[in-house]
């Protein structure tokens, strides 16, 4: 039975503190050929793996992160405790350059590293995508770029980054006029958002949707032309699937 790409949602963040070194590793060794990861910046303009503009629900300390200097956000670490307890009291914020390490010992994998807006309306696109070029490096052939942001998305492709992902705020917004004028390769989108009746397999491009656990709704997706799936229980989520795929 044919099955869908799984994407590894903030690495393996079911089970670890989201967008961690430990939670993509935990993907990456458990088989994903697949992550997305988000990206802030410091005030010091230095990517760092980290989905919230507020430090509060990640670390269990407020603070604004594109106000922070490196070596403030040295000091913080991802716990995530409203979620996960003091289960993970050392886990430090990780680098967009120690990514680009870790996905050096997985050669078969990709990583979608998405870039939120804030950074990009506090610094501005091209600084932004300055930093998160010279962070990932080489790495860069094995990254797709991907961002709610237009200005950054059309930055990354005037400068021949590579293949791109627009995350819909809306689902009319895939038919936009600035979408279009992207062309990007990838389309992003919550679950929830898309409408029962949307045909996923009549448009030039390759969609990724999230967040999904049921292995039953996944097959629905991958069936109406949702060619990946993104998940934070990469592990579990694959063997669900393969589970369904063996009783056929």
């Amino acid at each position: 039975m044919s099955l869908p790409t799984l994407v590894a949602h903030r690495g393996h963040a079911l089970r670890f503190p989201e967008n961690t070194h430990a939670s993509v590793a935990a993907a990456l060794a458990a088989g994903a050929a697949r992550v997305e990861v988000d990206v802030q910046l410091s005030a010091e303009r230095t990517p760092f793996l980290f989905h919230d503009a507020d430090t509060a629900r990640a670390c269990g300390r407020a603070g604004r992160f594109g106000e922070l200097s490196d070596a403030e956000i040295g000091t913080l670490r991802v716990r995530e405790p409203g979620r996960l307890g003091e289960r993970f009291p050392d886990e430090p914020v990780c680098s967009l350059a120690r990514l680009a390490g870790l996905l050096s010992a997985f050669p078969a994998a990709r990583a979608f590293v998405e870039v939120k807006p804030d950074p990009v309306e506090r610094f501005g696109a091209q600084a932004v995508l300055g930093a998160v070029l010279d962070a990932l490096g080489s790495a860069l052939d094995r990254c797709d770029l991907i961002s709610f942001s237009v200005p950054f998305l059309a930055a990354a492709r005037a400068a021949r980054t590579g293949d791109l992902g627009l995350i819909l705020e809306r689902w009319s917004d895939l038919d936009s006029t600035q979408a279009r004028a992207l062309g990007c390769e990838y389309t992003f989108c919550n679950v929830d958002k898309i409408p029962p009746e949307a045909d996923l397999a009549g448009h030039p491009t390759r969609f990724v949707l999230y967040e999904v656990v049921d292995a039953a709704l996944a097959l629905d997706l991958y069936r109406r032309g949702a060619e990946f799936i993104e998940t934070f229980a990469w592990p579990e989520l694959t063997a669900a699937l393969t589970e369904r795929g063996d009783e056929r």
